[in-house]
């Protein structure tokens, strides 16, 4: 009986669910300009200038450049929004978030008051927290799906499987609420088999990835800069989702629409190390060079999901999952990052980084399972991706104004790039600051795009229409900060 749940399916609980994927070890090996207004302004080309607190989340060797004790923090408005194209038709969304995207704060001991001594001026320490991640976001998407439909998928997966064994998840939502049928083989039907159907999508995400830095660095000679960083970096990522199919025509048989409902919530901690270097190589010129080596992440997924269906002639049933709980861990790439800058006597600076990541070489791993398959299509489907960063400062007495930009390439191979969505990210920055001898106030814009695509299923032996979508955000930070 379908109102009976098995002790057989209770068991597959532990072993199914939300599966972890290559979506979750690239959406995690990513990170976005966030942070101080000056270094959001500029790009966060800072690897080789220093002197701000998230340019030690670049290249710790910035905070040997401090002559100063400082403490800065960052409030910061964050608008997220996506605007969604599926067979031909657009729907734009967007969130608000308020958050904080940097509090830190960088002492300073100086061995020596003399510039024109060889050997070590000063030793600096700093600690604080820089977000360089933000999840908040909705996306929606409507309309009719001439081909096939979501019952297809279910119906697809459950083929030859007992009820009793079906995915608690997923298949056997679908099952319960009469959306797939069986016969006497295990042989399911789907209840909208050949779509004519309104199909919609809502999403909302939210979160962030941030890093607790503890900052060790030196200045010897006032020529060579180095520095260290222990990062303890944490995840907190929460998607809701509700797909729809509704047969608002009446075209279906029995089937007058569904409602599917999942929840996630992600939680990550993991730690890192930063190491780099700053050379001046003359008084014009500085030269940067940093190495951060893979961040070792704990992760714990907890999810749930719902079904509700309603036929024609009024009859309705919903059914929940379990509460599904999985823990596993993520390695994610190192990183490479050189970098140039240009001091222009004493109101301009002209700075960029190069940096390089391989997205293919982070994997998903877990005590009691293999996740070959999953690690197998990070290996395929991901490549290198290159990071470009370029900022620009001029001073007018107490006043800077600021401007950036950088620019991210594909982090997919070349034949996993559909419909033109590549992935790429371009952001453009600008600001301002204000200096009053020991107190400054930043003020930052960040804006950013890149071109997605998402796919809600797929079938063996039919093409299922996806998702372009562009997602842009804009980010407002207000710097505050006193040396002493």
């Amino acid at each position: 009986m379908k109102k009976i749940i098995s002790v057989a399916l209770m068991l597959f609980i532990a072993a199914s669910g939300f599966s972890q994927t290559d979506l979750d070890a690239f959406r995690y090996s990513q990170s976005n300009l966030s942070g101080t207004s000056r270094f959001t302004s500029m790009g966060g080309a800072f690897g080789a200038l220093g002197g701000d607190f998230s340019s030690l989340a670049v290249n710790p060797a910035g905070i040997a450049i401090y002559r100063k004790s400082e403490i800065t923090f960052t409030p910061s408005i964050f608008v997220g929004s996506t605007e969604s194209t599926f067979l031909g038709k657009t729907n734009s969304e967007r969130k608000f978030n308020f958050n904080f995207g940097n509090a830190g704060m960088v002492f300073t001991h100086k061995f020596s008051e003399n510039d024109e001594t060889p050997g070590w001026k000063s030793w600096n320490f700093g600690f604080g927290y820089n977000r360089i991640n933000n999840f908040h976001n909705r996306s929606f998407y409507e309309n009719t799906n001439p081909t096939n439909s979501l019952t297809d998928y279910f119906a697809e997966n459950a083929q030859g499987v007992g009820y009793d064994n079906l995915d608690p998840f997923y298949e056997y939502l679908a099952y319960y609420t009469y959306l797939i049928n069986p016969d006497s083989l295990n042989n399911y039907s789907a209840a909208a088999p050949n779509g004519n159907i309104i199909q919609r999508r809502s999403s909302e995400t939210r979160g962030s990835m941030g890093e607790t830095d503890i900052t060790f660095g030196g200045n010897y000679s006032n020529r060579l800069f180095i520095g260290g960083t222990l990062g303890f970096a944490n995840i907190r990522y929460v998607e809701n989702t509700t797909f729809e199919e509704i047969d608002r025509e009446n075209i279906i048989d029995t089937l007058n629409q569904f409602q599917f409902d999942q929840n996630l919530t992600t939680h990550g901690f993991g730690f890192n190390f930063k190491f780099g270097l700053i050379y001046k190589a003359a008084d014009w010129v500085r030269l940067g060079a940093t190495v951060h080596t893979p961040t070792w992440y704990s992760m714990s997924d907890d999810y749930s999901s719902r079904m509700k269906a309603k036929f024609d002639g009024g009859y309705a049933d919903t059914k929940d999952s379990p509460d599904g709980t999985y823990e596993y861990t993520l390695t994610t790439p190192f990183k490479a990052i050189g970098s140039l800058a240009f001091i222009i006597g004493k109101h301009g600076l002209l700075s960029g980084d190069y940096e390089f990541t391989d997205i293919s070489e982070a994997r998903l791993d877990a005590a009691e399972a293999s996740f070959a398959d999953a690690n197998d299509v990070i290996r395929n489907k991901y490549t290198t991706m290159s990071t470009v960063r370029v900022g620009a400062e001029y001073r007018i007495g107490n006043y800077s104004l600021r401007g950036g930009t950088a620019f991210t390439s594909s982090p997919l191979n070349t034949r996993y790039i559909t419909g033109g969505a590549d992935f790429k990210k371009t952001s453009y920055g600008g600001g301002i600051g204000i200096r009053d001898n020991d107190l400054f106030v930043d003020i930052g814009y960040m804006y950013t795009e890149s071109n997605e695509y998402f796919q809600p299923y797929t079938l063996s032996n039919q093409d299922v229409p996806g998702v372009k979508n562009k997602v842009r955000s804009s980010n407002v930070t207000v710097t505050f900060g006193v040396k002493f």
